[in-house]
């Protein structure tokens, strides 16, 4: 019987972003990201199909380079990071272009689809070698409890329920 060789793959957190980005009274875009977080990656193969995909990142990271936000965000509103300090993703499917896993955000599970770019792998000037992707997609804010919301003297709503995912991810093999 053949023994089939797993490789690991180390977030390089200095050249990655978990970034979102959600429209605020529909006429302007907030942009944040997680400063905190961790990924790994397990492939049998250099084009990452069937990959074992795993993401963590803390929930009191947030930042939306404002505090007052970034507190309200921390809050029982949105994330109740002092109940849930994180949030985690774990892959069911890879194909190079479709990820498919479950979300956890709070006390909830979903399944989620994302758009992944696989920008190839490169040797850097140090011998490491280094594999890049960059991940996009969508979720409803609510399905995962964080449904605060406020509305304008004009009917607007304050915060979108669609969170757009702008995730840029580099890799270091073990």
């Amino acid at each position: 019987m053949e023994t089939i060789v797993k490789t690991k793959w180390n977030i390089d957190t200095t050249h990655s972003e978990i970034g979102f980005k959600v429209k605020h009274m529909m006429i302007s875009t907030v942009r944040g990201h997680f400063e905190d977080f961790n990924a790994t990656v397990e492939t049998e193969n250099e084009i990452f199909n069937d990959a074992e995909i795993s993401f963590t990142a803390q929930t009191n990271s947030i930042n939306t380079k404002n505090s007052d936000r970034d507190a309200h965000l921390r809050s029982d509103d949105f994330f109740n990071t002092e109940a849930f300090p994180e949030l985690s993703f774990k892959s069911k499917s890879f194909d190079g272009s479709t990820l498919i896993g479950n979300l956890t955000i709070r006390d909830i599970t979903k399944e989620v689809t994302l758009d992944v770019d696989f920008n190839g792998i490169a040797v850097d000037p140090y011998g490491q070698t280094k594999a890049g992707f960059e991940v996009t997609g969508a979720i409803n804010r609510k399905d995962f409890n964080l449904t605060w919301n406020a509305i304008t003297e004009a009917g607007s709503i304050v915060v979108s329920d669609t969170i757009k995912l702008i995730i840029d991810l580099q890799f270091i093999k073990e």
